[in-house]
């Protein structure tokens, strides 16, 4: 880490006064984005995340260059690990159809991992650069989880009567809509609900033995 990176790992005032430790960057950004989540990205203003660090404006702009500072570095917590689920040996062994169901899993785990992050990810509008920057890498994303769809098909492991672009934006928008009802600590847990993702999407709803 560089010295720069150290000096704007915590944040002073607010939990900093009164003898009580200073923020640091990861409990920075889970403020930020629970804001971001809760009122929207645009309107959210340096004055309420302040506000919610306890702390003056002037403290928050002199550990991050600003809002959308944070909007990177947050955003980056959700495309980072899931970009790396692509460089996984899970991913880049076995038959199509094996990586395919590997990569939307590992997506599910990522997805709950990082879940106030995703959730910002997926709620992005593509007003400003950084957004837009976020968009494209996303979309990259699902380009190559597409390519494992028709090589799947190529292998005559799914179906050819749907468009293989069809079937990747149903599957992500299956596991994207968990962001909007999963609640972590629950009695589902993050393994059992990848692998019922994995069920649904790929055995369907039917009881087995069942046409």
């Amino acid at each position: 880490m560089s010295s720069s990176q150290e000096q704007k790992s915590a944040v002073g005032g607010g939990n900093g006064r009164n003898g009580r430790a200073a923020y640091d960057l990861d409990a920075v950004l889970d403020i930020s984005v629970a804001a971001f989540n809760e009122h929207g990205y645009d309107a959210t203003s340096m004055g309420q995340l302040a506000a919610r660090l306890g702390t003056s404006k002037s403290a928050v702009y002199y550990h991050v260059n600003g809002k959308e500072d944070l909007l990177r570095l947050a955003l980056e917590r959700a495309l980072g690990p899931l970009e790396a689920v692509l460089d996984l040996p899970g991913a880049l062994e076995g038959s199509a159809e094996d990586r395919l169901r590997f990569v939307l899993k590992q997506a599910v785990h990522v997805l709950v991992d990082y879940l106030p992050y995703v959730t910002l990810l997926l709620r992005l509008r593509g007003n400003t650069e950084v957004e837009r920057g976020a968009l494209e890498r996303r979309r990259s994303f699902d380009t190559q989880v597409a390519v494992l769809v028709d090589q799947a098909r190529a292998e005559g492991s799914l179906r050819q009567d749907v468009d293989s672009r069809t079937i990747e934006r149903l599957l992500f928008g299956m596991i994207n809509s968990i962001v909007e009802w999963y609640r972590p600590g629950g009695s589902l847990t993050r393994d059992q609900l990848a692998s019922d993702v994995i069920a649904v999407a790929f055995d369907g709803l039917h009881a087995r033995g069942e046409p």
